[in-house]
């Protein structure tokens, strides 16, 4: 007679399961999201120059060492949630001040905004259903190519060529909105599998 063993749920040592939440990456994360106001302000206040683009710089490299973090030690519910809302308020955030700050205008941004509140909501719906609608490589290159505009805005030597960020931040509008209705024609296969 062979004996069965059976493997605990618990997750190995080193990594945390998926209810966790005061996780490492979590951490980053929430430090992340702490730090929008700060970056929003050094923004208002001076938009463009060395301390700006060192600060948004330094915010957009945590996106990437928390989903480093994540990968490595186990990813998590909350980090689920919390990853992509840091990235929103960074994105966002960042970028209402610099249209404050006259830097960009109105309009790509009004568009980003408008993707990003619409896709949350949608995603919240169906995740109420207990449908999860995942995030797609091109979404996270939406974010880089966001995150790229800001950094270009505010960095010194492009100062005098206004036309090189707001280049691309039109390409990370289009790229917004192509993600965009990705999601939402992933919320609609996965929703017409699931009936």
């Amino acid at each position: 007679m062979t004996e069965v063993t059976t493997t605990a749920s618990a997750p190995s040592p080193g990594r945390f399961g998926p209810s966790a939440l005061l996780t490492p990456a979590n951490i980053v994360t929430i430090a992340r999201l702490l730090l929008v106001p700060v970056l929003v302000a050094v923004v208002i206040a001076h938009p463009v120059s060395w301390t700006t683009f060192t600060l948004a710089f330094l915010l957009a490299c945590t996106d990437g060492i928390d989903g480093y973090i994540a990968r490595r030690q186990g990813s998590t519910r909350s980090g689920a949630f919390l990853d992509p809302l840091a990235d929103k308020v960074l994105v966002l955030g960042a970028l209402y001040a610099l249209v404050a700050a006259h830097v960009f205008p109105w309009l790509p941004v009004a568009l980003i905004t408008a993707r990003e509140v619409a896709i949350s909501v949608y995603r919240s719906y169906w995740g109420r259903r207990g449908l999860a609608v995942p995030a797609r490589y091109w979404a996270k290159v939406k974010t880089v190519v966001q995150e790229l505009a800001i950094g270009l805005a505010v960095a010194p030597p492009l100062a005098g060529h206004p036309a090189v960020p707001l280049s691309v931040l039109w390409i990370a509008v289009g790229l917004t909105l192509v993600t965009g209705a990705q999601y939402l024609i992933d919320g609609r296969s996965a929703a017409t599998t699931m009936v």
